[in-house]
C-alpha cells in the first residue's frame, strides 16, 4: 500500500514515520524546500524523543520519502492523509481551515483511481463532507471516499501513542474506504488494538470531546488544589484518592499552572464556538476555558506572594518553559503569559529549559537564558518550577540553594518534597499542599 501525507509537521511527521514503521511506503509532502531537505537527511524539526532513529531507519530503508512533489505523491498512492494544521483563527476561536481547503485544492488535480482522502488533522464536525463536496466540484470524475481519523497523540510519547494506541478511531460510511482503513491499521490491530469505526461527524466530534473532557479534569484539580490549600488538605492526596476510582482514572489529576500546547486550548475554542453556531452552548467546557486562564494569570501572584510581595528588583530563575516536558513546543504554555508578567513587575528572569529555549527565545524578550537549571539559579531571589522535566526531580536541592542570592523555591508542578525542601533551608511554596 502507498500512502501520502500531505504536511510534514508534528502529526504528519509522526505519522508517515510511523506508517513507514509498519511497512507502508510514504510519501510525506511539504510546500517548505527546506524542511524537506532536512527531513530527507533524517534531521527532525521537531523534538520528539525516539523520532530521529525511526526517521532514519525508514529513510534507509527506502519506505519514506520526503518531497515538494505534491502530484507523484498523490498520483501513485492509494491512501492520502491530510495532516496540516487548524491554528485557531483570530477574531472568533473557530478552527482555521483554510489550510486543508487548500490542501484539498492541490490534492484533487492528481487523483488517480480511487483513493481513500482521510483527515487526519483535528477539524470541526462536518468538515469531511465538506471536504468531500470540494473534491466531487473540482472533479465530478474522481473516486474518492472521505474519511476522518483523528491522531491522539501526546507530545513527548506520541510514537508510543500511536504504536501502542487506547483505541483508533475512524469515522467512514463507505465500504471499499472501511477496507483500506482495516488494511492500513492491521499491524496495530493484529496485536488487539481497538480499531472503532463510526460516522464521520461523531468521529469528528469525538476528538473535541476528549481533548474537553481531559481539560476539565486539569482545571477541576487546579481548582481543588486551592481548596485544598485553604482547607489544610493535600491535594496529591486527595487526587490519588479519587483516581483510584476507576471511573475516574488518575490521569490528568496533577496541579500545576494551567493546560497549554498546541490542541487544547485551540480545540477548546473550537468545541466553543460549534456548540454556540449548533444552539447547543458548552457551558461547562466554556468554564474550563475561563479558568484556565485565570490560573496562567494568577501565577505570576503567587510568585509575587512568595518572595514577599514585591518583585521589583528581584532576580527570578524559571525552570521549564515549554507547557510540558520532553517536548520542544511553546504552543500556549503558561511561561509565555508568566514570563512577561514578572518582567512586567519589575523582576529580572533567568530561564533554563533542556529544549525549549531556542523556541522560547524568539517568543519572549528580555530573559537571560542559561546553560543549565544551576546556572540560572546563580543570583537568584527565588526559583519557579515551571515545567515538570525529569532532570529537575533529581536536583541535589543543596547545591541548588548554594547558588542562589535568596531562598524561595516555587514549585508549581509539586516534584519536591515539602519535607527534603524545607529541612536544606528554603522558603518552600507548593500547589495544593
Amino acid at each position: 500500500m502507498k500512502i501520502g501525507m500531505i504536511g510534514a509537521g508534528y502529526v504528519g511527521l509522526v505519522s508517515a514515520a510511523c506508517f513507514s514503521e509498519f511497512g507502508w511506503h510514504v510519501d510525506c509532502v511539504d510546500k517548505d524546500p527546506e524542511r524537506v531537505e532536512k527531513l530527507s537527511s533524517g534531521v527532525s524539526p521537531v523534538y520528539e524523543p525516539g523520532l530521529d532513529d525511526l526517521l532514519q531507519r525508514n529513510l534507509n530503508d527506502g519506505r519514506l520519502r520526503f518531497t515538494t512533489d505534491i502530484a507523484s505523491a498523490v498520483s501513485e498512492s492509494d491512501l492520502i492523509f491530510l495532516a496540516v494544521g487548524t491554528p485557531m483563527r483570530r477574531g472568533d476561536g473557530y478552527a482555521d481551515l483554510s489550510y486543508v481547503y487548500k490542501a484539498v485544492e492541490e490534492v484533487t488535480p492528481h487523483l488517480e483511481g480511487f483513493t481513500v482522502v482521510v483527515t487526519k488533522s483535528t477539524v470541526p464536525v462536518g468538515t469531511s463532507r465538506e471536504i468531500e463536496r470540494r473534491m466531487l466540484a473540482m472533479r465530478e470524475d474522481a473516486e474518492i471516499a472521505v474519511c476522518s481519523n483523528p491522531e491522539f497523540l501526546r507530545e513527548g510519547s506520541a510514537i508510543q501513542d500511536f504504536t501502542h494506541p487506547d483505541r483508533i478511531l475512524v469515522g467512514c460510511d463507505d465500504a471499499r474506504a472501511r477496507e483500506v482503513m482495516e488494511r492500513v491499521y492491521k499491524p496495530l490491530t493484529l496485536r488487539n488494538a481497538p480499531l472503532i469505526f463510526t460516522s464521520r461527524e461523531s468521529a469528528e466530534l469525538a476528538k473535541y470531546a476528549a481533548n474537553a473532557f481531559l481539560a476539565m479534569k486539569i482545571s477541576y484539580i487546579n481548582e481543588m488544589s486551592d481548596l485544598c490549600q485553604q482547607v489544610g488538605a493535600d491535594v496529591q492526596e486527595v487526587a490519588g484518592a479519587i483516581g483510584s476510582d476507576k471511573r475516574i482514572g488518575d490521569k490528568f489529576l496533577h496541579p500545576g499552572p494551567g493546560y497549554g500546547g498546541s490542541c487544547f486550548p485551540k480545540d477548546i475554542a473550537a468545541l466553543i464556538r460549534t456548540g454556540r453556531e449548533a444552539k447547543a452552548p458548552l457551558s461547562l467546557v466554556e468554564q474550563v476555558e475561563k479558568i484556565n486562564t485565570e490560573r496562567k494569570i494568577s501565577m505570576a501572584s503567587r510568585v509575587e506572594s512568595a518572595i514577599g510581595g514585591k518583585l521589583r528588583g528581584k532576580t527570578i530563575a524559571v525552570l521549564g518553559v515549554t507547557f510540558k516536558p520532553n517536548t520542544d513546543d511553546m504552543r500556549e504554555a503558561p511561561s509565555l503569559v508568566l514570563i512577561p508578567m514578572l518582567l512586567e513587575r519589575g523582576a529580572t528572569v533567568r530561564a533554563y529549559d533542556p529544549q525549549g529555549q531556542e523556541n522560547a527565545s524568539k517568543l519572549i524578550d528580555g530573559v537571560t537564558w542559561c546553560n543549565s537549571a544551576l546556572d540560572s539559579a546563580d543570583g537568584a531571589d527565588a526559583v519557579v518550577v515551571l515545567t515538570e522535566w525529569n532532570e529537575f526531580r533529581g536536583m541535589d536541592l543543596a547545591a541548588l540553594k548554594d547558588r542562589m542570592a535568596g531562598d524561595v523555591l516555587v514549585d508549581l508542578r509539586n516534584i519536591f518534597s515539602p519535607e527534603i525542601a524545607l529541612s536544606t533551608g528554603f522558603n518552600y511554596a507548593s500547589v495544593g499542599r
